[in-house]
Parts: C-alpha cells; structure tokens; sequence
C-alpha cells in the first residue's frame, strides 16, 4: 500500500475496475482499495439461482465485451464472477484487496485522506466506486416477531432450504423480491407475497426481446436530464422481469392462480398479525400498464421505421382479487425474506458534497469537490450507468476528467510531482 498516490478508487466490483482500466490505458498512476474481494457481491450476496435480467451482449465493460457463445442468453451468478474476475486479470489493475476504507477527508496539504484497515493514504483524486445499495433496509417490527421465525434479508438468501418448514412471507417484489418469490414458488413452496409498487415489463414482444427494443431506440443513452421525473429517476423501483431458463415475464397474476397468496403493502405487524394495505390491485394494475406503455412505445417505433416485425396480442390480466386481505395471523407464518431494498451509507465520506437526503450532488460523475467523483450509481448519467451497458461511457468520462485536473496538479499533486522530479534527480 502507497502512503501517497495520484488517484485513489474506493471499491473493486466492476465500476471501480472500469475506472482503473482506463487510468492503465493512460498510465496514471492509481491504487484500487477494494474491502472484500473481486466480485464478491456477485459471488457471496445473490441467491443459487441469481442470474441477468438483462441480456449478455449489454455486458461491455471497457475492452472486455461479452465474448460467449450465447449473447442472447442471461449469465447464471457463477458465469457474472467469471466474467467480472476474468475482466480483472484481463488487465491487472492495481487492486488491494481485503482493504476497507473508514474515512475519506481533505488532506491538510491538498487533495483527500483515506483512513483504511491498511493503514492511511493520501491521493490527490479519488473516485468513490461503490455503488448506492449499502445497507439492508428490515422494518423495526421485524424484532416483534417469534424467535423460531427465520428472517432473511434478500441479500442473505440462497435457496429454499435455508427456511424453516411451512409458509413463507416474501416482501418486496422489485427485481430481488419477485424473483426469490418465483424460486420459492417453483420449488414448491407455499408463499405470501406483499406486492409493492415497483414497476414490471415483458421479456419479449413481437418477436424480440424488449431489452433490444429499448436499445434501438435510445433509452440507455438518455440523460437523467431528459427523464420526465428528472433526477427523481435515480430513485426510483427496477422493473421486475427474469433472465431464468432463458427469460420469460414475471406475472404475479399467474402465480396467484397457481396457489400463491397476494397482498397489497406490508404496513405493519401487531397483536400477531401482519397487516397489509388495500391496495394490491392498484399495484398489479399500475405494473401491468408500464409494461404496456412500453409496448406503446415499441409499436410506435415499428411503424416509424416501417419494420416488419410479427404482431402479436396485448397482456390480459389472467387473475384479479376477489378481495384484499387486510391480515395475516404471524403464527401461520415459518420464514420471512425481508425484499425491502437498501439504504445508502455515505457518513464515512467527510467531504460537504451531499443534498439534504444525502445523495451525493454531481453532473455525471464529477462532485463540487474538485478531484472527487463518483460512478456506478444508477442514472448516474444515463439508464445504463447503474448496469453493465453504460458504465464503459461514465468511467470514460471521468477518466478524462482525472487526466485534465492530473495535467495542472495543485496540492497534493503538486508533492507528488516535485517528488518524482526529485527522485528522478537523486536516480541520474
């Protein structure tokens, strides 16, 4: 580990390694300070059968495109480590490994103070790469609940069998949720879902995959700016579709039919009982009209292109409620996989570039902080900076950033410079 080095990248899954390759293509000088190990999140925090919603050829890393057999395909987790630690050694990116950072500060003399496991370091750039899911999010009633019940955040699950016998409450259905529901559900497992209000979208439609759609006509290029919610979008709910068995729709409706219980949102758990707002059909309903909205959008597009593409008809709701259960006796109840997402965690970064929420305030990247970036957040720039697709453009980007403010150092880069001069002096 330097003491002091040019440029500093705060996390090592794939954001902080595209960074890097671009800082080796242009031969400045960077350390990776990564707290786990390479990939760990993709290795050691999805499920058994965790795999892509999106298809493999959106997965373009700078100079390390996917070069599998089956583009169309959706990577299983094991293959999405292969490729994020094949990436690494593709390079050799200057990664430390097992190095958590505690504290990022301004450095008295210029630029910024890492307070890592590993000992200080002081880098005049530093590049936060660490993406925006830090900490579960578990309601607080959940310590209400009985002893013998297992909990599992989504983060924590692996696969039916790490849940006690008998039912199974599932929380969430944004992409984490309505996923481990439909592995539970296919495993046999009886479960009770709280439906939320995350948005769905159809795997294909008239006879491609919808991803493809959307990347023909420009939506993973579109700024945050241009979004009709704005900067808003940043916070917003994945649509939940799967990449599972080669990709289909994830219907809720159909699984209600096939025996899974639907509930609006979890509001609450009292007297033994968990209690659910009515408002599952509004949730069901407002999923199935974005996803028709796209199919607005998609139909549009064909005939503005005059393409030939096979019509076919639209989604009909297979089930609807006949009533929204208000409750649900705890006792009836043996595990509960809390898909309740995560909060960000940003207090170890002592630098005043945050908004009220505590977003970290930035035009692509780039903070108020001068040398102090950010990248891999979703929407950080575009649809695609939170994904495989579009972080290559937000790393290229910075990149270039880094280069111009590396060109005309200032503090800290101005000791960095004078103590190569000097050294270079004393080796002659």
């Amino acid at each position: 580990m330097p003491e002091r080095v040019a440029v500093a990248v705060v996390g090592g899954g794939q954001a902080g390694l595209s960074i890097s390759w671009h800082l080796v293509q242009q031969g400045i000088e960077h350390v990776v300070l990564e707290r786990d190990t390479i990939a760990h999140e993709w290795a050691d925090a999805r499920w058994d059968t965790f795999c892509l919603v999106t298809p493999n050829w959106q997965c373009q890393l700078p100079g390390w495109p996917y070069r599998g057999e089956d583009p169309d395909g959706f990577m299983l987790r094991d293959e999405i480590v292969e490729y994020v630690r094949g990436y690494a050694a593709s390079f050799g990116p200057p990664v430390h490994e097992g190095v958590a950072v505690t504290r990022l500060a301004p450095a008295p003399d210029g630029g910024y103070l890492l307070t890592t496991s590993a000992g200080e370091v002081a880098a005049e750039q530093v590049v936060l790469a660490v993406g925006g899911y830090h900490l579960p999010v578990v309601p607080a009633y959940a310590g209400g609940l009985p002893a013998d019940v297992v909990q599992l955040h989504s983060q924590q699950y692996r696969n039916p069998d790490q849940l006690s016998a008998g039912d199974v409450l599932v929380v969430g259905t944004g992409q984490s949720g309505a996923q481990i529901a439909e592995d539970l559900h296919l495993a046999g497992r009886r479960v009770h879902l709280a439906v939320g209000s995350a948005p769905r979208i159809a795997r294909r439609y008239r006879g491609r995959d919808v991803v493809a759609w959307l990347h023909d006509m420009g939506h993973y290029d579109m700024p945050v700016e241009q979004h009709r919610d704005g900067e808003a979008a940043r916070m917003g709910t994945n649509h939940y579709v799967t990449g599972r068995d080669g990709g289909h729709d994830i219907d809720l409706r159909r699984f209600a039919l096939e025996g899974m219980q639907l509930y609006g949102s979890l509001t609450g758990l009292a007297d033994g009982r968990f209690s659910f707002a009515p408002n599952l059909t509004e949730h069901l309903d407002a999923a199935d009209r974005v996803s028709e909205n796209c199919k607005d959008l998609i139909d549009a597009h064909v005939e503005r292109a005059g393409m030939d593409a096979p019509v076919e008809p639209r989604y009909t709701p297979v089930w609807t409620p006949d009533a929204e259960p208000a409750s649900l006796d705890a006792a009836a109840i043996g595990s509960v996989v809390w898909a309740t997402g995560f909060r960000a965690d940003w207090s170890w970064v002592r630098v005043p570039v945050f908004d009220g929420a505590g977003y970290p305030t930035h035009s692509r990247g780039v903070t108020a902080a001068p040398g102090l970036y950010v990248l891999g957040l979703p929407w950080l720039h575009t649809w695609g900076s939170g994904r495989f697709s579009g972080i290559a453009r937000d790393a290229a980007y910075l990149a270039e950033r880094i280069a111009e403010l590396a060109g005309a150092p200032t503090g800290l880069g101005r000791s960095l410079a004078v103590a190569a001069a000097s050294s270079a002096a004393r080796m002659a």
